[in-house]
């Protein structure tokens, strides 16, 4: 195989969920080299490092998990002692930020990522945003990815140098998580390494948080099997 036509590296923030797994197999199936980025943050639980590494595994391809301690600014349900919202309806989830929003959170992974890219020699970075479903997440939006991308090009001696052109890639930013799944399915995607659950109980996923709800929901859309294992 000739230099042109090796596969270009690409770094894909993986979070074991059903999004981010998606993702990566959007990066693989346009032709990227996926190495996958994950993050020991301080989040209320292992569940979803323990998914990416076995969706890591089952695809097959390079796989880095870095501490960093966000519960150390707190402020999210997800990295504080503050209870996870539970059986809410669709217009109270989009209603304003929720509490599981960890502040800066993308903005850090991205920033991380970049870096990675960097000693890589790759210009692409891929995440699973979506405005549909996290409409409530301001580092969701196509005004955040426009932005972060503007700023990888000054903030990188590579970008500096024009030796490298980034290129943050949110391929769900407008897919609902029907469309995601269905998606996912036609790519192979097995969503039974996959988790969601913002506050599991043990082994199985709560079915009440958010994320739950969503994940339900679009399965029973997508006319998806949910293979999702929930105590309620």
């Amino acid at each position: 195989m000739s230099l042109l036509s090796q596969p270009r590296k690409a770094v894909v923030l993986l979070s074991g969920g059903l999004d981010s797994t998606t993702v990566l197999a959007i990066a693989r199936a346009e032709g990227y080299l996926p190495h996958a980025l994950s993050f020991r943050y301080g989040q209320r639980h292992q569940a979803e490092l323990t998914a990416a590494s076995r969706v890591a595994r089952a695809f097959g391809v390079p796989h880095r998990i870095l501490a960093i301690d966000l519960r150390a600014i707190g402020g999210s349900a997800l990295t504080d002692d503050i209870e996870v919202p539970k059986d809410r309806d669709r217009a109270a989830m989009g209603k304003d930020v929720p509490v599981t929003y960890v502040p800066a959170r993308n903005t850090v992974f991205l920033a991380l990522a970049l870096g990675y890219a960097e000693t890589l020699d790759a210009g692409d970075l891929f995440l699973g945003a979506n405005a549909v479903d996290y409409s409530g997440y301001p580092d969701c939006r196509p005004a955040f990815i426009e932005a972060f991308e503007r700023l990888a090009q000054v903030a990188t001696a590579q970008g500096v140098s024009g030796a490298v052109q980034y290129r943050v890639h949110a391929p769900l930013m407008s897919l609902t998580k029907a469309d995601i799944i269905r998606r996912g399915v036609e790519l192979g995607v097995d969503y039974a390494l996959t988790h969601s659950c913002y506050d599991p109980v043990g082994e199985l996923a709560c079915g009440r948080c958010d994320a739950c709800q969503l994940r339900r929901k679009g399965f029973t859309e997508a006319g998806v099997q949910d293979p999702t294992r929930y105590a309620a």
